[in-house]
């Protein structure tokens, strides 16, 4: 790639971050998983467990934004079959808008949040940051899981069946809502709409601690995956890439929710690459799925088949009715359009 080159918002390209990550990566025999694409967090040998642990910015939203660092982090953790236990926060605040209000709304968003998942916030760093014009928060965090209970994107096997659970944007409609809520007022979009959107913060909710929790428990699951950034299209190239397979995604099986889908055409929007958290892509074996989606079911929570992973050599492709073509990815998540 070019040094000129220069990279638009939003992720870097998933080939030149493989260049990236086996020019720079780090080697370790205490290292189990550590940097490559499709894989979101580290995992180091403790002896008798394995440690896990995650970071990740918040750059989209800026209401709750708190509550969005945590749960972001620990879904993370979650699809790994960790138990997120302590969080640390760096708060980057924005020069001439930074109040004690705002330093305490924050602050009481993450504590709400780690209450809410029994996590001990245990630290971080906060400052006023030059430049800046709303707050950003990075979170990390860390858990533990027994080594023989550990999952990893890579895991991913030919021949599995990957579910969607829950559906998608969750995390693209809440953030629309809460930050162009008075736009879509504007446009003639009903009040009601918009307040069932900004639900989505918490119903059906960006945490996926409690459903990765269930998949954990369902022999045949191979892997878990988050949907961030990019969205569903994206995570599915992500886990495609980190466990070496291709993979055949069915468009018409999407489960896009209905406010999601809404807000979306009102900002000309494509539903799969706009980022996606409180959805959770789970792997399993053909003979696996069934009980997971009895799982789930019994739950209440709905979960979708949107794809099967293949050999690699058929490439990352998309199902439209008989038309098939390659899936999507978007290293610009769709929401920077209306940033």
């Amino acid at each position: 790639m070019s040094q000129e080159t220069v990279f638009g918002t939003g992720k870097l390209p998933l080939d030149y971050m493989q260049t990236l990550l086996s020019h720079y990566g780090s080697h370790d025999p205490r290292l189990i998983a550590g940097p490559r694409v499709g894989e979101d967090v580290a995992v180091i040998d403790m002896g008798d467990r394995y440690m896990v642990v995650k970071t990740d910015p918040i750059t989209f939203a800026s209401d709750q934004i708190g509550w969005y660092a945590v749960h972001v982090n620990a879904n993370d953790i979650a699809t790994s079959g960790a138990r997120p236990l302590w969080m640390l926060a760096t708060l980057m605040l924005p020069e001439t808008k930074t109040t004690p209000a705002l330093v305490e709304s924050i602050l009481g968003q993450l504590r709400d949040a780690c209450d809410e998942l029994d996590v001990v916030l245990v630290g971080g760093h906060t400052e006023v940051t030059w430049g800046l014009d709303r707050a950003i928060v990075t979170g990390v965090m860390i858990g533990e899981v027994a080594k023989d209970r550990l999952i990893t994107t890579a895991g991913a096997r030919t021949g599995d069946r990957v579910y969607l659970v829950k559906g998608m944007p969750i995390e693209a409609t809440a953030i629309i809502a809460h930050e162009r809520g008075d736009d879509l007022l504007a446009r003639g979009y009903d009040a009601e709409l918009i307040a069932r959107a900004k639900g989505y913060l918490y119903d059906p909710g960006i945490s996926v601690v409690g459903v990765a929790r269930l998949a954990a428990e369902c022999p045949g699951v191979h892997a878990m995956h988050d949907p961030t950034e990019g969205g569903v299209a994206t995570a599915l190239h992500e886990l495609a890439v980190a466990s070496g397979n291709g993979l055949l995604a069915y468009e018409e099986r999407m489960p896009i929710l209905p406010e999601g889908r809404q807000l979306c055409e009102a900002y000309g929007l494509d539903p799969l690459g706009a980022i996606a958290s409180g959805a959770l892509l789970v792997a399993a074996a053909p003979e696996g799925g069934q009980m997971l989606e009895d799982v789930y079911r019994e739950a209440g929570v709905p979960c979708a088949h949107i794809a099967d992973l293949v050999e690699r050599e058929r490439g990352i492709m998309l199902r439209s009715g008989q038309v098939v073509r390659p899936l999507p990815r978007f290293d610009a998540d769709q929401i920077t359009q209306i940033f």
